[in-house]
Parts: C-alpha cells; sequence; structure tokens
C-alpha cells in the first residue's frame, strides 16, 4: 500500500522540479537576449572587429576574415597542424554553391 504513495509522491515531486527548470529556462533567455541586444549596441557603436577565437592558425582566428585557400596552404592533402583546425567549422559560402 504505501510503494504506489511513495512512487506517486517521487512522480510529482519531478514534475515539480522540471516546471521550475523550465521556468528558469526561460527566464534565462529572456535575460540573454536582452544581453546580447546590449552587446550588438555596443560592437556597433565602438566598430569591434570579429572575436578571435584562437591564437594558433590565421584561418583559425578571424573565420569570418580568411581567405579559402590558407588552410590549405602546404597542400591540399595536408594534415591539420592545429587542433582548432579540426573543431571550426568551414565557411558557409562552400556550402552555398558560391565557389564556381
Amino acid at each position: 500500500m504505501v510503494k504506489h504513495k511513495i512512487f506517486i509522491g517521487l512522480i510529482l515531486f519531478e514534475f515539480f522540479i522540471l516546471l521550475l527548470l523550465i521556468q528558469n529556462r526561460t527566464m534565462s533567455v529572456r535575460s540573454l537576449q536582452s544581453e546580447v541586444a546590449a552587446n550588438k549596441q555596443m560592437v556597433s557603436h565602438f566598430m569591434f572587429t570579429d572575436l578571435a577565437l584562437w591564437s594558433e592558425a590565421r584561418y583559425t582566428r578571424h573565420p569570418s576574415q580568411t581567405d579559402l585557400f590558407s588552410p590549405f596552404q602546404d597542400f591540399p592533402g595536408a594534415m591539420e597542424h592545429f587542433p582548432s583546425g579540426s573543431i571550426i567549422a568551414p565557411p558557409e559560402i562552400m556550402f552555398a554553391g558560391g565557389l564556381e
């Protein structure tokens, strides 16, 4: 008789925790959106450049400002010298059919 009451109590407790987590997530998303808007305004005001992600290779420092051949500067089949080069994705222009 007691086991089903404990089970129902645990399920209700977990559901309550889930509701609290969902509410916390929605509040954090709202605060993050306002923070992103403030950062965008600051970047446009001070005319900042892109963030340098890594300090290793020039094609991983500023991915939006790199030329398309720099990852293959040794030769096209060369092994990656830097760990960051295998983490960062190729530019979107490569997938958009812009390399014709």
